[in-house]
């Protein structure tokens, strides 16, 4: 059995320094690496880049609001065009990056705000999804299965990976619940356990205490979570020892039929 296994990274911009990327990217197989809007910026953008080269991670895109300020977690109003326009503006930096580093852009994956409003928005999901498939149609768009993002991927014949969140909660209704536990430090083992089980039986224990049905292609740990790569380590151990390879989704031209 394989599992993708995905991080937002490139976090940091200017004199700021977010998450634990160097010791992220030693576990993960996919890093989402942020595209100047919510956070970033050029010099960072490299550098993730040549970590993921250096580490054998594919590399996708972390397009977010232009939102520095709020590192991309207000939703702003914006017309559809405007945001489709800017998924391609940041694309079109990453990928020149990656560019220099020998490596293709494998997936696009919107950010915070960005992220639950297109899962709840058929008009940004459409947006999203147009300006990948203006750009380039190959690669993948990462979303939860419970969201307008990926019903329209599958009207409209984008490829999507399927997200399962190590380190959120989930609803009955099989969404993200998007709190924050600032400063508070998840058990490894329990996240584990929980990842396993959502990656073998398909299932995840819910915030009321209800267990639902949960499908995945890949897996997500933030790398702001406070012990975010004790958590990486520690799932991807307990996905080896249960006979799960950790491995990239690959860009959607490469997958064999």
């Amino acid at each position: 059995m394989q599992i993708d296994f995905n991080c937002d990274m490139g976090e940091s911009f200017g004199p700021y320094s977010f998450g634990a990327d160097e010791e992220l990217m030693r576990h993960i197989s996919s890093a989402n690496v942020a595209g100047g809007f919510h956070a970033g910026d050029p010099h960072v953008m490299r550098e993730t880049v040549a970590l993921a080269r250096e580490h054998g991670v594919a590399v996708g895109l972390h397009n977010g609001y232009g939102d520095l300020v709020g590192f991309g977690r207000r939703e702003i109003k914006a017309a559809p065009e405007e945001l489709r326009d800017e998924l391609i503006y940041q694309l079109g930096a990453l990928r020149e990056f990656a560019r220099l580093y020998g490596l293709e852009i494998q997936h696009v994956k919107p950010h915070g705000a960005l992220y639950m409003a297109a899962a709840r928005d058929e008009e940004l999901s459409r947006a999203i999804i147009g300006a990948i498939q203006e750009s380039d149609p190959a690669l993948i768009l990462y979303c939860m299965q419970s969201s307008k993002t990926y019903e329209l991927a599958r009207e409209m014949g984008q490829p999507v990976a399927r997200e399962f969140f190590a380190d959120r909660e989930y609803n009955d209704e099989g969404q993200i619940v998007f709190t924050r536990r600032v400063g508070e430090e998840l058990d490894p083992e329990e996240v584990a356990e929980r990842v396993l089980r959502g990656v073998t039986e398909g299932r995840v224990r819910t915030v009321d205490g209800n267990d639902i049905e949960v499908a995945a292609d890949s897996i997500c740990v933030h790398s702001d979570t406070p012990g975010a790569a004790r958590l990486a380590e520690t799932i991807v151990r307990m996905l080896g020892e249960n006979g799960v390879e950790v491995r990239p989704v690959g860009r959607a031209e490469q997958r064999i039929p």
